[in-house]
């Protein structure tokens, strides 16, 4: 599933909770870590496990635990090994913290995906290596917060210092064939500016975002939807990439302008986003 918007919930929150699931979120990260007093970790963890349990949800469900470094990351996995979710968020995502929540889903046997949450220097430049230490990985996620006090870097709504950090991200995701996805927006009250620091996310190649308020989703939710022009420009590629196979050719002209590869994979990209793909057209790159 290709997520547009994965929606932050308090773990420590039981309202959030019971509402999560009617919010448009295309996925939901229910919060083990930052959302929660060191006080209220156990109890989170048992609320977390009850609301699951009881209500079952329906939707993409993710479990942010807490870091290895600390003293809950095992408890936190004991804790939701047997629930019926889609994965977690590994915070604070290392080599070595990857390599560990590896070990203990594949000795508990568990197919939980996972996202993980890059969010120091280090994490970053080895956010490749991070990828490969798992095949459960299916996004790589930006946390610019924790990173910029990392870096010694001043937040602004901007975000000139964080493109570096972005297009790290994304050239890694895109190298392991998974999601990039985008930092949230702290500013719940300035839907303009996060019009604006969306779509530079998109532009620079992130294929969703993390949101930490309700009414941000929809806004996140229609950047990263194609729109119907495009989604129709994407369709008669696909229609000339199949006469063109007929007639074997390898590369065609539509509309005045010669179709190859990289612009057959974006128009793939882009049925993918809208929902509107084909297992048929996986064999159009072949």
């Amino acid at each position: 599933m290709n997520y547009r918007t994965l929606l932050f919930i308090p773990g420590n929150n039981p309202g959030m909770l019971q509402s999560s699931d009617i919010l448009g979120a295309d996925g939901i990260i229910i919060d083990l870590e930052d959302a929660v007093a060191l006080t209220e970790k156990d109890a989170a963890r048992i609320l977390v496990r009850e609301y699951l349990l009881t209500f079952k949800p329906e939707g993409n469900y993710f479990i942010r635990i807490n870091p290895l470094d600390s003293p809950y990351f095992y408890d936190d996995l004991e804790a939701i090994k047997d629930l019926d979710i889609t994965g977690l968020v590994l915070p604070k995502a290392s080599v070595e913290s990857m390599a560990a929540l590896e070990d203990y889903l594949d000795k508990n046997d568990l197919d939980f995906e996972v996202i993980a949450l890059i969010e120091n220097a280090m994490g970053l430049e080895t956010a490749l290596d991070i990828v490969r230490a798992s095949k459960r990985i299916v996004g790589l996620f930006l946390g610019a917060e924790d990173l910029t006090l990392d870096l010694g870097a001043k937040r602004t709504k901007e975000s000139k210092e964080i493109e570096y950090a972005r297009s790290k991200i994304i050239a890694a995701a895109k190298a392991a064939g998974i999601q990039a996805l985008d930092t949230p927006f702290t500013d719940t009250d300035d839907l303009e500016g996060l019009k604006i620091d969306t779509r530079n996310a998109k532009d620079l190649g992130m294929t969703g975002k993390t949101v930490i308020s309700p009414r941000h989703v929809d806004i996140i939710n229609q950047v990263f939807t194609p729109t119907q022009k495009e989604i129709d420009y994407a369709l008669r590629v696909v229609e000339g990439v199949k006469g063109a196979k007929e007639k074997g050719l390898g590369a065609f002209s539509l509309e005045g302008k010669m179709i190859d590869a990289p612009i057959i994979k974006r128009a793939l990209n882009v049925l993918k986003t809208s929902g509107d793909y084909k297992e048929e057209y996986d064999e159009l790159l072949e």
